[in-house]
């Protein structure tokens, strides 16, 4: 296909922990993705992977870089969406402090200048899935996105829900008191039990403790550093006794906080999605459901339990909408 020959078109870039996944977006359509490895390294060399994965969808769609109209981008992390800034991100190197780093605007200069708009990476994803994927029969739902961390994007009466900017954070309501510490080193969060980064660390305390595991001998041949969705999916599919233990934990968790979510805000419908909740569909979704019954207040109107439809381009698309594509 020859480029510039079909109009403009927009990229959503999914900016995670592990990955960066971008999807050019024409006509409400994906035209071509791209995925990377996030980089280590801070806040600069993230910006520079961003921008390369921006152009490498293009190129993938058959686009030039003057037909690109504009970048939407969806972060975790605490986000002023009218500064471009992103601040208090735990899972994202160089991003991790309360300083806020203005992120959209070294996108936008590394792009030379195109527009870019930016949100927290699940509020980015629910919106992807709600105006075009799984999420569209419904005016109320809560999207929760379980991959590095846990993160959550609220949909209330037909709006995409912000708060004082942070609604929608699932992964820091708290399931038990005084119990495994979270990220962001507080303890007890939804995200120490079913967040992918602290399962690791309990991981690897209780193999110092004595305890048996093939993870980390899968991780090694994979040739990967972290405890990735496709490592627990193998670990499961071996019948790992300390994987089974860890997912069970997560659902769990999961179940419980959705279900005080439930009882408070009586949703139509629940999306899951994320890398880990991607990988292990709809049983995982299916095991959270069962978690959850129990522990209903109106058990007879549960919510609809559903899997993401876009999968792990969930984010990209949402933040092509984001970004008027």
């Amino acid at each position: 296909m020859e480029g510039g020959t079909l109009g403009t078109i927009t990229v959503g870039v999914d900016v995670g922990g592990t990955k960066i996944q971008s999807a050019a977006v024409r006509e409400k359509k994906v035209a071509g993705v791209h995925r990377l490895l996030t980089p280590l390294t801070g806040a600069k060399d993230v910006a520079a992977a961003i921008g390369e994965a921006v152009g490498k969808a293009l190129a993938d769609g058959g686009a030039q870089p003057t037909d690109l109209e504009a970048v939407g981008m969806g972060v975790p992390g605490a986000i002023d969406t009218e500064a471009g800034t992103v601040s208090s991100s735990p899972n994202l190197p160089g991003f991790q402090d309360a300083r806020p780093v203005a992120l959209g605007a070294m996108v936008s200069e590394a792009l030379g200048g195109v527009p870019v708009r930016l949100d927290n990476d699940v509020r980015v994803a629910i919106l992807g899935e709600w105006k075009r994927g799984a999420g569209r029969p419904y005016r109320n739902l809560l999207g929760v996105w379980v991959g590095t961390g846990v993160g959550g994007g609220l949909v209330l009466d037909g709006r995409l829900h912000d708060g004082q900017g942070a609604a929608g954070e699932i992964g820091h309501t708290i399931v038990k008191p005084g119990g495994r510490l979270c990220s962001d080193g507080r303890k007890g969060h939804l995200e120490a039990y079913a967040g992918r980064g602290q399962m690791e660390v309990e991981a690897r305390h209780r193999v110092k403790q004595g305890h048996k595991t093939e993870l980390f001998d899968i991780m090694e041949r994979k040739g990967r550093t972290r405890l990735s969705s496709g490592v627990w999916a193998a670990a499961l599919e071996k019948h790992d006794k300390m994987a089974r233990e860890l997912i069970d934990d997560a659902m769990w968790a999961l179940g419980t906080g959705l279900a005080s979510v439930q009882n408070l805000l009586a949703l139509e419908a629940i999306v899951i999605g994320g890398g880990l909740g991607d990988r292990l569909g709809p049983t995982f979704v299916q095991r959270i459901r069962d978690e959850m019954q129990p522990l209903l207040f109106v058990p007879d109107r549960p919510p609809a339990m559903l899997s993401s439809e876009f999968g792990d381009l969930s984010g990209a698309v949402g933040a092509a909408v984001l970004a008027g594509g």
